[in-house]
């Protein structure tokens, strides 16, 4: 049997430690290192090996696995130990801007390093179970070679060479997904000014979104073929947003969130779109000015 890769992991937060612990309990020789020493101590016991320093997490494995707290925190803790990670491969777990994966990628193949960047599309505790998913990006040859180890934590995607691609996708799902929540809030809010629980609420509204989600396709597939003249389509002058916003100040709840979208959809209605499909907004969104 080939034996699995060691690895080192560089951050203990929740997600950390949910990598390291899978990790382990497949078999891989885990070796950790965190700033709080105490986060390591339930991995040590799991079989982990704990290093003392950053200096020896680097070279006490071929493969560095980096989850810490933003890019910044990543060039501070591996920027004096570069000459070290020379010849090793680096996957950096952080979460970090598309551009920021990119300036990390030339500052680690200036340096020899080999470098993939991840997008971790889960939360700690879906870590190696169902539905855990991570993008990655930059070097194929670190993704294939390391693919077995890589597959532990959920499934692995490859989205190409340019090591900010994995960001810009797991970004955009976040959004998403937040401006989601932040959609459910707001209509939580509402509703408790007349005195419904959210938990009714969300009761009602699970299902609605959850069938709104099957849009989805055939507002892309308007997109990417710019048909927002194609018939069948809600228009953007039907989808003004002015009546939820009365109600929502009537209920004495915010508008920023709202009021966002309608400044998209009145933006291409005075440009004359407003006979087009509300996937329009896709153009406003695109424009910075």
């Amino acid at each position: 049997m080939t034996p699995l890769p060691p690895f080192s992991l560089v951050g203990l937060g929740a997600m950390g430690q949910a990598l390291a612990a899978t990790a382990l309990d497949a078999g891989h020789l885990v070796t950790v290192w965190n700033r709080s020493p105490g986060r390591s101590a339930a991995l040590a016991a799991r079989g982990a090996r704990v290093a003392a320093t950053v200096a020896d997490a680097v070279v006490a494995s071929p493969i560095v696995v980096t989850c810490l707290l933003d890019h910044a925190s990543v060039h501070e803790t591996l920027d004096p130990h570069r000459a070290s990670l020379a010849g090793r491969t680096l996957v950096n777990l952080t979460t970090t801007t598309p551009n920021q994966a990119r300036e990390l990628d030339g500052w680690a193949i200036a340096a020899g390093i080999d470098h993939l960047d991840g997008g971790i599309m889960a939360v700690p505790s879906m870590i190696g179970g169902p539905g855990a998913a991570i993008l990655y990006s930059g070097s194929e040859a670190a993704f294939e070679q390391h693919r077995g180890l890589l597959d532990r934590w959920g499934d692995s995607a490859y989205l190409g060479a340019d090591p900010g691609m994995a960001s810009l996708q797991d970004m955009a799902m976040l959004l998403g997904m937040y401006t989601m929540f932040a959609g459910f809030l707001h209509g939580a809010a509402m509703v408790a000014s007349a005195g419904v629980s959210a938990v009714t609420y969300a009761a009602r509204a699970t299902p609605f979104l959850a069938a709104m989600t099957g849009g989805f396709e055939g507002f892309a597939s308007i997109v990417d073929r710019r048909a927002y003249a194609e018939p069948g389509q809600q228009s953007l002058e039907f989808s003004d947003l002015g009546d939820l916003l009365q109600a929502s100040r009537d209920a004495g709840v915010r508008t920023d969130l709202l009021a966002a979208m309608q400044r998209l959809i009145v933006h291409e209605v005075a440009a004359g779109h407003g006979t087009d499909g509300l996937a329009r907004i896709f153009e406003a969104m695109r424009s910075a000015t």
